[in-house]
């Protein structure tokens, strides 16, 4: 029996290029075809990444205190939520938070600060602790993520020994405006196009669940096909109280795994990150996620907590995957897995910037 969206893989696999026509039929399938919707995805994410996840390792290097007054976050200006909020990280404190994510597996650490700008005195800073990251860990990737980029700070984080910059176009140009009136849709195009001018790798994503269109969200996604993004995060908006956007729940898990499958069949051979606010949105379809989605952030993210890190680790190997860069399955610990999915949102309380232990 003819299957629409195994066809739609098979010419994928051939090398055919996504449509609109074919993104919105992968977003308004019905419940009765998800699975067949998740298996054609699964066809592409195991004929470029085989059975590996990439375990990726976040780095808050500064939290809160943000003049920006982008809706979702809660770092924003005039943010109520009960976040954490300190200035930099000391180097070593830094330098030992990434250490812990890459003892756990992971192979790319991203150093993250908060803000709309970094000055060039932030830049040299964060230089300096990815020089010392990739001497003491020569074959982890470290990812920047600073802000809007000036001239010539994307050359200085490269010459460092960085290897990729993150800046998220978040949604489509069409609706940037309503989530954000600081600074302009084309300023995250052109600090990512300033990332790929240097050679570093282009890391752009999405968040959704802001109230999106279908429409504008194939625009956002065909956006970061457009830039070549090689690696995209999809975050799953978490509705911080004390932010514009506290109360909105307008996410299924089912539709998370369509979006994570669109973003599949549209970029094929990119990498695909399952973010933040997964394991309040996706739930208990996570793991199904994962033969969508071939990476992930393991512990905390930047001001929330993520599933505790040993549950993502058994998860990964429960479902036969292997963390990249191992040769084989860890063997699950299940005595030792921690909270199950889909619980309130937690205050992130540890790691970074506390005298607490981080969750790797």
């Amino acid at each position: 029996m003819f299957n629409y969206f195994d066809d739609l893989a098979r010419r994928q696999l051939s090398g055919a290029t996504l449509t609109r026509d074919e993104a919105l039929a992968v977003l308004t399938s019905t419940d009765e075809q998800l699975l067949e919707v998740v298996a054609a995805a699964a066809r592409l994410r195991r004929a470029h990444f085989g059975n590996s996840v990439k375990v990726n390792y976040l780095v808050n290097l500064k939290s809160g205190l943000c003049p920006e007054d982008c809706t979702y976050c809660s770092q924003r200006l005039g943010s109520a939520a009960q976040i954490l909020k300190y200035t930099w990280l000391k180097p070593e404190e830094a330098v030992a938070q990434a250490a812990t994510g890459i003892r756990a597996g992971a192979s790319r650490v991203c150093l993250v600060a908060s803000g709309k700008s970094p000055s060039d005195r932030d830049v040299d800073r964060v230089a300096g602790l990815v020089s010392e990251l990739k001497s003491e860990h020569p074959d982890v990737e470290v990812c920047a993520c600073l802000g809007i980029l000036k001239d010539g700070q994307a050359g200085r984080l490269k010459d460092a020994g960085a290897d990729a910059y993150n800046h998220n176009l978040n949604t489509s140009e069409a609706m940037y405006s309503q989530i954000c009136s600081t600074h302009e849709y084309s300023d995250r195009v052109r600090t990512v196009e300033q990332a790929k001018e240097v050679g570093l790798s282009p890391c752009s994503g999405l968040i959704v669940g802001m109230g999106e269109s279908d429409e504008q969200l194939i625009d956002a996604v065909f956006a970061l096909r457009a830039l070549s993004s090689e690696s995209i995060p999809v975050n799953f908006l978490m509705p911080f109280d004390g932010t514009p956007l506290e109360g909105t729940w307008l996410l299924t898990p089912a539709h998370c795994l369509r979006i994570l499958a669109l973003v599949r069949f549209a970029c094929p051979d990119t990498e695909l990150r399952m973010a933040g606010g997964r394991e309040m949105h996706l739930r208990t379809l996570q793991p199904l996620a994962l033969h969508v989605a071939n990476s992930l952030f393991l512990g905390d993210y930047l001001t929330s907590e993520g599933q505790e890190a040993v549950a993502d680790l058994d998860m990964i190997a429960e479902n036969g995957f292997v963390v990249l860069g191992r040769t084989q399955p860890d063997e699950p610990g299940a005595d030792d897995a921690g909270t199950s999915p889909g619980g309130p949102l937690a205050i992130r309380r540890r790691g970074a910037g506390t005298a607490m232990a981080p969750n790797a």
